[in-house]
Order: structure tokens, then sequence, then C-alpha cells
């Protein structure tokens, strides 16, 4: 993974940047350059929550030159696009795409983010290796500062959670022949049956079963099987 470096550009609202902060702990990283920001207080304080840390560290500088130093890949980020390849500057890559393009870089990525009311300006973005844009309704595309930097940062995060187990064909079949035994005890058509298993076979496949899942359903298909057949009275 490539090390991230989160550069905003002129920022104008003090609450954007305590927001990014916050969302730069959420998913790892500690690398913030303002470039011209503007004056930092209690609001940013109070919007970073625990990523005061990311604020007090954060380098301030005058120039983007100054901001990306060191970096191999410069990234900057805009709302307003163009479709075709005409005007190159505004021709973006989804965030999701540049996410796995630079997923297994070696090096440092600066991710630009322009101002809230202008963005990047023209002679800014000719500085960027790429662009990258967060898809959004074209009727309304431009999103807020804080709001587009979690969104970029999200896609970037190498994070896991954890994936539950899923039920094995085995365990499957064995719930199918249970279900068959359900409906044999509690007198269900005979002639539906079959197209009842393939339905509910069918609905299954569509859940993806856990095997945490498919451990209740048999305890109780067991359980309402064993009970009608412990009510019915011999003939």
């Amino acid at each position: 993974m490539p090390h991230i470096r989160i550069v905003l550009v002129g920022p104008k609202y003090e609450g954007n940047i305590g927001a990014i902060c916050r969302s730069m702990t959420n998913f790892g990283l500690d690398d913030l350059v303002l470039v011209n920001p503007c004056s930092i207080g209690i609001e940013s304080y109070r919007r970073a929550k625990h990523g005061s840390d990311i604020l007090d560290n954060a380098k301030v500088v005058g120039t983007i030159r100054e901001a990306i130093e060191g970096c191999t890949i410069v990234a900057g980020t805009s709302g307003v696009t163009t479709v075709g390849d005409k005007n190159f500057n505004r021709v973006p890559l989804p965030v999701r795409e540049f996410a796995s393009k630079i997923k297994d870089f070696d090096g440092n990525v600066a991710i630009l983010f322009g101002r809230e009311d202008v963005g990047l300006v023209q002679q800014e973005l000719e500085n960027c290796d790429m662009l990258v844009s967060v898809p959004t309704n074209s009727e309304y595309p431009i999103l807020n500062l804080s709001h587009a930097a979690t969104i970029v940062m999200y896609e970037l995060f190498d994070g896991e959670l954890h994936e539950p187990v899923p039920a094995s064909t085995e365990d499957k079949e064995r719930m199918f022949d249970m279900f068959e035994q359900l409906m044999e005890a509690g007198d269900y058509p005979e002639q539906r049956r079959k197209d009842t298993t393939v339905m509910f076979r069918r609905l299954m496949g569509r859940a993806v079963m856990t095997n945490n899942e498919f451990r209740v359903l048999m305890g109780v298909f067991n359980d309402a099987v064993k009970t009608i057949n412990g009510k019915r009275r011999p003939l």
C-alpha cells in the first residue's frame, strides 16, 4: 500500500478541516498538509474529536509545490468533470478505480482537495498526474469538502471486516431434507411438495446462508418436526 498524504488547498471553513482529521483517524491516515488555510480554532478541534493529534501535527505551507514534496503520484479531486477527452484536465478517474490502480504502489501519493467554493483551479489541476472524482447525481454533483474526502479515504482504506462462515453444501442439503420432513410431518399436500422444496432452495440460495443461520434454522425445523409428530395421535 502507498503512503497517502491528504492535501487541503485553501480550505475556507475550519469545521471541514476538523471533520477531515476525524475521518483520517477512522481510516488510519495521519499525513495532512494545509495550503493557505483559514484560521484554525475551537471549531476545528470540536469537529476533529479523536483526530486532534492530526490537526496538531498538520503541516501548513504556502504552495502546492511544497505540499506535494516527496510524493511520486499527485491526484487532484473535482466534482466538475467533462464527458469525452477534449478537456483532458477535467476527465476524471472514478475514485474506486483510482484506489484499485494504486493499491500495490509502493511510494507516496498526494491527494489534493480544493476550496469549498471553486475547488482546484485549472492551473492547480495541471500539476496533478490524474484527476479523481466521486460519481454523484449529475443534477447536483458537488459534495461537501469533508464528505468528499471521507468517501475517497474510505475507498483507499485497506481494512477488512470479519466475514461470517458460509454454510457448507452438505449442511444445506441436510436442511433441505429436514424441510421435506417438516412438510411431511405437517401433512403439506404431497403434489405441492416438490415445487415448494425448489422454491425454498432458491430462497436459501439468494440468502447466502451463514453457518450460524443454518444451525438456527435446523434447530427450528427439528423442533417443529418433533412437536408435530409428538402431538399426532395414532389412528
